[in-house]
């Protein structure tokens, strides 16, 4: 008897929980947005991307979006024009140039941090929302190897796994295992990041593949995509978020315990 009592408490405790998370529909979303964030972050959602920023880092916790054809397939051009988001109050982010002040300013030269998309301007060359890529709200401090290494490199192989599949979701987002030097002239109390996720779904009929990566903010410029693959439950752990978790929960547990060798090594094996 004990045990069956066991059973429904647990089973009680289950359905409160997935009762208490807020239903929220988005196209950007894959069996639902990554849960756990602070309940004091701004969730935002655009055209061509979501995100969930958070008033400490200053940075988003994650950024969510989806890729089709109509947003890979183009060539229009659009200058990387930093701009303050304009849906966050001023103490929220960080301030671009040019502004009374810009808060990235010599980050290149003392950090050699790029200003990182999260989700990448290259990816929405046909839409006409690619500018808001350039919002600060989507950037985050990037050192320069790992932006202009294996993660431009992971960002390219998404496109094409969108060329070959047809729509593609993706999910981002930093981490802060240790602490790094802030940026050298922002005014805004933030945090750096230590490092970066990037979960990558597809369905085809009733199946899903899913692929997960970390990197650390100090990975060399050559190291390859694959030597940095995770299962989606590592993810989850850096994290303290929960992904996938509109699936029956034994399809979301055989997916985010898998590696994935197969789907990774023929679409991000470089």
């Amino acid at each position: 008897m004990k045990s069956l009592y066991t059973f429904f408490f647990l089973l009680s405790a289950h359905l409160a929980v997935s009762q208490s998370r807020q239903e929220i529909h988005c196209k950007h979303f894959f069996y639902g947005y990554p849960y756990g964030t602070p309940a004091t972050n701004d969730l935002i959602i655009r055209d061509i991307y979501a995100l969930s920023n958070n008033d400490d880092t200053k940075f988003a916790d994650w950024v969510a979006y989806r890729l089709s054809m109509h947003e890979v397939d183009g060539d229009l051009t659009v200058e990387r024009n930093w701009k303050a988001d304009p849906w966050l109050a001023e103490e929220e982010t960080l301030e671009p140039s040019p502004s009374s002040h810009d808060d990235y300013k010599d980050a290149s030269r003392d950090l050699d941090s790029d200003r990182g998309h999260q989700a990448p301007l290259a990816s929405f060359k046909g839409s006409r929302h690619a500018s808001h890529t350039n919002f600060l709200s989507n950037i985050t401090p990037q050192k320069a190897d790992l932006n202009q290494g294996p993660w431009q490199l992971l960002e390219a192989r998404v496109r094409e796994l969108v060329k070959a599949t047809g729509e593609v979701y993706v999910m981002t987002g930093p981490v802060y295992q240790r602490t790094m030097p802030p940026l050298p002239n922002a005014d805004e109390t933030h945090k750096v990041p230590s490092g970066y996720w990037k979960i990558i779904c597809i369905q085809e009929g009733s199946n899903i593949s899913a692929a997960a990566f970390f990197f650390d903010q100090d990975t060399p410029r050559s190291d390859k995509i694959k030597d940095h693959k995770k299962t989606i439950d590592e993810i989850e752990q850096l994290t303290g978020l929960d992904f996938l978790w509109e699936l029956p929960d034994n399809q979301e547990d055989h997916i985010e315990s898998s590696l994935n060798n197969a789907f990774i090594n023929m679409y991000f094996g470089d």
